[in-house]
């Protein structure tokens, strides 16, 4: 059950501004898109955390169907406006979940608000600069719509087997420095005057305005493969993501390859061996010292884990077949909210908890899938201290 709150009375009056962002819970192009994770973060609260951070936004809505969705904003900060069937197929439009939103909050009431913002989900690297730029438009500069754009240099046909220049004369064109850009909609965010978008109930109308973003951050993901591309591309486009002290509850550590380099030294009778860090030590000993919670989790049957667990003084739950549901009933034990756990790991079975926490952090030395779908990285192999780093990130303490 989507449980819609109203906007907080604070925010109401002149100048506001609202962003809604359309978020439902099919999609034939990706399943459970707005859910997938890009640089460690669902594309919804991607999407939430932009638009709180935008100076200018007042009040940030998500409309959707789906619980899961709902959850994830709602814990990101944003108002959840459940969004009834008949607006969540594929051919709903989104000025039509905008339109509900607006209507759930306001009554229709319209004239409380100055602007309403139109953010999409599918534009993982929308910044909160953008989004003030496009509100400034239509409050500082008239405008009376306004949305994200980046410059245009390309040369466009149409007909492949009769091909003919559409913008552009293919007989006598002009090179390509020598023409002004035209503008290619991002599809990101655009910005509505509010009383005109309640009375035309489209996103263009009047005069408007493309603002300029930067082309080399602009992918709007519709196939499988542009999630694949946005996930290469975070870690070269998003700001270095750590947790600062205060952002994390507890701590989950994976063992082999992460506590350690992942090899093993096989005795002659089978026993196992392995290689830990003194300083990982020092990290889990200072987290507990803070009060946070530590557990290592891990599929290994080795009893070397829980001996290793033993002398740190922390919990152990190892030889768990499928880590996932484990730390789903660990968190529910501890009353933990998983966006405030931050987890350890370095290979695939490491997935299905990353796609649980709000910290999912691998390893320098992790499976590419696996720093692929991470918030952050660290920059030491498993084995070589990593634990001691997260506890330098989260402690706030150089445990150099």
């Amino acid at each position: 059950m989507i449980t819609t709150s109203t906007v907080a009375p604070g925010t109401r009056g002149t100048g506001e501004v609202l962003a809604v962002i359309p978020a439902r819970g099919g999609s034939k192009g990706v399943p459970g898109k707005n859910l997938a994770r890009v640089g460690g973060v669902p594309l919804v609260v991607r999407a939430v955390r932009a638009a709180r951070a935008a100076g200018r936004i007042s009040a940030v809505v998500v409309s959707t169907d789906d619980p899961a969705i709902a959850a994830a904003a709602t814990a990101a900060g944003a108002i959840a406006v459940e969004r009834p069937a008949d607006l969540a197929g594929d051919t709903a439009s989104s000025e039509s979940a905008v339109l509900h939103a607006v209507e759930t909050l306001y009554g229709g009431h319209t004239d409380e608000l100055d602007v309403i913002v139109l953010v999409q989900c599918t534009s993982p690297f929308l910044t909160p600069a953008e989004l003030d730029a496009v509100v400034a438009a239509v409050t500082d500069e008239g405008a009376d719509t306004a949305f994200t754009a980046a410059p245009f240099h390309g040369f466009v046909w149409r007909d492949a087997d009769a091909a003919a220049g559409v913008n552009h004369d293919a007989g006598g064109r002009q090179r390509r420095q020598d023409r002004a850009p035209e503008w290619l909609e991002t599809g990101a965010a655009y910005a509505m005057r509010a009383a005109g978008f309640a009375e035309l109930r489209r996103r263009f109308f009047g005069r408007t305005v493309a603002v300029p973003t930067d082309p080399d951050r602009v992918l709007e993901i519709d196939e499988p493969g542009d999630l694949e591309r946005a996930r290469v591309l975070a870690p070269l486009l998003d700001a270095t993501t750590r947790p600062g002290p205060g952002e994390v509850d507890a701590v989950v550590l994976d063992f082999d390859g992460t506590q350690t380099d992942d090899r093993a030294w096989v005795a002659a009778d089978g026993t196992e061996r392995v290689a830990v860090h003194r300083g990982d030590g020092m990290g889990v000993a200072a987290m507990r010292r803070a009060g946070l919670p530590v557990l290592i989790l891990s599929t290994e049957v080795n009893p070397v884990v829980a001996a290793r667990a033993a002398k740190l003084g922390v919990e152990c739950r190892h030889g768990i077949p499928e880590k996932g549901d484990e730390l789903a009933a660990w968190l529910d034990e501890q009353g933990l909210a998983a966006s405030r756990v931050l987890y350890l790991g370095n290979d695939i079975n490491d997935l299905p908890c990353f796609a649980q926490v709000g910290w999912p952090v691998a390893v320098a030395s992790a499976h590419a899938a696996v720093r692929a779908a991470a918030r952050s990285v660290t920059t030491v192999p498993g084995g070589h201290g990593a634990v001691r780093e997260i506890a330098s990130w989260i402690l706030g303490k150089d445990l150099s």
